[in-house]
């Protein structure tokens, strides 16, 4: 067993708190990704649990072993956990093999070869970090944290150095490679999209605390609160008056989840993600006017943000296929769709 547990985590640098209350859970053998901006406490977190920082106050468990209270803490090279930096930290002066063999013993050098089957680098141990590209360096580094067969890796936005396709097809293999050998990952990272893609559970950080943990589906779903709301994908937050369950918002009327947060009359905030609003080209039934302020194009799709008409400030965004055509300024209409989220408003 490897589950990573904290409980009550606090660390801050002088005066500056830096994690506060963080309790976390991570199941053995699953990934789960730390996800918040630049400053969040993020790669903090991480070498925390690699034992490279103390921490101020609360446990760190592995497997049951407490490895740190904020009294007594067991060194980094007998946690069992594997680590991989941004920039992989390969030695340039070492080859392929010569940097996953990095530090084990003679006898256990043999498992280089396999190391190199699972990272898909097979043929490619002679080279030196600088022969290879960005992505085959983090395979590298990858190979080097699973060579000590660690129970837990930590990765610290392995894959945010990487042009866009790379870093996606890098992040699958890596989960992919993670799951066939059952290793307990953290992953940190500012990508909500990655977050959402690779993991098992994504934990919502925001200026040192934790405002949500659960599966990527039922987070982006049904979020806790509207901070955590707005830092997994793209939200829609408008004013609202709830009545007999329905809400009124400048979009029409919204029916409320069941198990919505605002239940009682009054005013609210409703939460719309960018698919819940439907657009036409053409005035249709009950959907209301707007102009289109920008399209941001994707590919596939793209977001459109609208002006609600009757609106000098409201705007909207919602999800077209890529393929749509639309002008700054255009008019079109929008219709909402629920169920939606909503909480009273402050």
């Amino acid at each position: 067993m490897s589950e990573i547990d904290l409980k009550a985590l606090a660390k801050r640098f002088g005066d500056t708190p830096v994690l506060a209350d963080i309790d976390l859970s991570v199941p053995t053998g699953s990934i789960t990704a730390v996800l918040g901006a630049s400053g969040s406490g993020k790669t903090t977190l991480l070498r925390l649990i690699a034992g490279f920082e103390r921490l101020d106050r609360g446990t760190i468990s592995i497997g049951g072993t407490v490895m740190d209270d904020g009294q007594r803490s067991v060194r980094p090279q007998h946690r069992g956990v594997g680590y991989v930096p941004q920039d992989g930290a390969l030695f340039p002066h070492l080859t392929v093999s010569g940097n996953i063999g990095f530090g084990l013993a003679r006898r256990e050098r043999s498992s280089v070869s396999e190391l190199l089957d699972l990272v898909g680098l097979s043929g490619l141990e002679h080279r030196y970090p600088h022969q290879l590209s960005g992505g085959q360096q983090q395979r590298v580094a990858l190979a080097r944290a699973l060579a000590i067969q660690p129970s837990v890796v930590l990765l610290d936005e392995p894959f945010s150095s990487l042009d866009a396709s790379l870093r996606a097809e890098l992040g699958r293999d890596v989960a992919h490679i993670l799951a066939a050998s059952a290793t307990t990952t953290v992953l940190v990272t500012h990508d909500q999209d990655e977050a959402l893609a690779l993991s098992d559970q994504v934990a919502v950080l925001c200026e040192g605390r934790v405002l949500a943990s659960s599966d990527p589906r039922s987070l982006y779903r049904d979020p806790p609160d509207l901070d955590a709301a707005r830092s997994i994908g793209e939200a829609n937050v408008l004013a609202a008056v709830i009545h007999n369950q329905v809400a009124t918002c400048a979009l029409g009327t919204v029916a409320l989840r069941l198990n919505g947060r605002a239940r009682a009359d009054g005013p609210a905030q409703l939460l719309l993600r960018p698919e819940q609003i439907a657009l036409h080209p053409q005035p249709n039934g009950t959907a209301v006017q707007a102009n289109v302020v920008e399209l941001r194009y994707h590919g596939h799709e793209a977001i459109a943000q609208l002006r609600l008409d009757h609106s000098a400030h409201e705007t909207v965004l919602v999800r077209v296929p890529g393929e749509l055509v639309l002008a700054p300024g255009q008019e079109v209409w929008v219709a909402a769709s629920g169920p939606a989220h909503a909480w009273r408003s402050p």
